[in-house]
């Protein structure tokens, strides 16, 4: 399979599992907090990587982890807790919506600290799905006026750190391998996430009788294995056969998985939001036209 069949399965796949990302987010919330939520995805995460890809860590040189721990902590470590405050006052299918907003910061921040350039139809392509974003956000709030839309800063906080995520893996951690990085990752993040879960008191609280709460950690095994282990390490190889603008375009697909899954369980969907979404899959398609 050449690199351009690649980098479109691992798109595809990338959109399927993180658009149901947000639905499973706002199931497990049922029972937990958003920071307990934050925290043991984390650790859930961690103990799936470390039991199946324990010699991947043997990679990571010396040179490597002042970066593996910046890209724990942009591209993990903040959002985490940042998507998780936010899917309590918006709609799962919303806070999808918000987060296509990364491929923006992406080539932003890309062209301005990171020394990376850019194709002017990679800007349009951005411009585009920036416009079918800003339709979905706006008739979202029309039809849902009774959210909270002050929490969209989270998720546009989020959206930076994972363009920085993205930068920095392309440039500083392109030698080492998807796998290894994502296991670092992690690694580090397991004694920060005890810390906070012992902090909301989880531990003190936890009963295997509360039926809701083990509904919860169902759906949080599910989120941290697919959602967070695998997809970061297929992200990550994503990043290292494209670029960091085209990789961080899966989030303009996202809504669309996020959509339909929200529509499922009850959210509301008007015709315009899908006409927005046709605009994002243009944007998406202009990011990677070649000349």
């Amino acid at each position: 399979m050449s690199n351009q069949q690649q980098k479109w399965l691992y798109l595809c796949l990338l959109s399927l599992v993180w658009g149901s990302s947000f639905i499973l987010m706002k199931k497990a919330l049922l029972g937990v907090t958003p920071i307990q939520l934050g925290a043991l995805r984390m650790l859930f995460t961690a103990i799936f990587l470390l039991s199946v890809a324990p010699k991947s860590l043997k990679k990571i040189q010396k040179k490597h982890y002042k970066y593996i721990v910046y890209t724990a902590l942009a591209g993990t470590f903040i959002p985490g807790f940042l998507f998780a405050f936010a899917i309590t006052s918006i709609d799962s299918a919303v806070v999808s919506i918000l987060n296509s907003l990364t491929p923006f910061f992406t080539l932003i921040l890309g062209a301005l600290i990171f020394g990376f350039a850019f194709k002017r139809t990679q800007l349009y392509g951005i411009l585009i799905g920036l416009v079918g974003t800003l339709i979905l956000i706006l008739n979202g709030a029309v039809v849902n006026p009774n959210q909270n839309y002050w929490f969209a800063l989270l998720i546009i906080i989020a959206s930076v750190g994972y363009a920085f995520n993205a930068n920095m893996v392309k440039k500083y951690l392109h030698d080492l391998n998807a796998l290894s990085i994502v296991t670092g990752n992690f690694l580090l993040l397991i004694v920060p996430a005890l810390i906070v879960l012992a902090f909301t008191g989880f531990f003190s609280t936890f009963s295997f009788q509360d039926k809701i709460l083990i509904k919860s950690l169902g759906y949080l095994v599910v989120l941290s294995v697919l959602g967070t282990g695998v997809a970061k390490t297929i992200y990550n190889k994503l990043v290292h056969i494209s670029d960091p603008v085209f990789s961080s375009s899966v989030t303009y697909l996202i809504p669309l998985v996020a959509i339909f899954w929200g529509v499922l369980d009850g959210e509301k969907l008007s015709p315009l939001q899908i006409f927005a979404g046709s605009i994002i899959l243009l944007g998406v398609y202009l990011v990677n036209k070649k000349k």
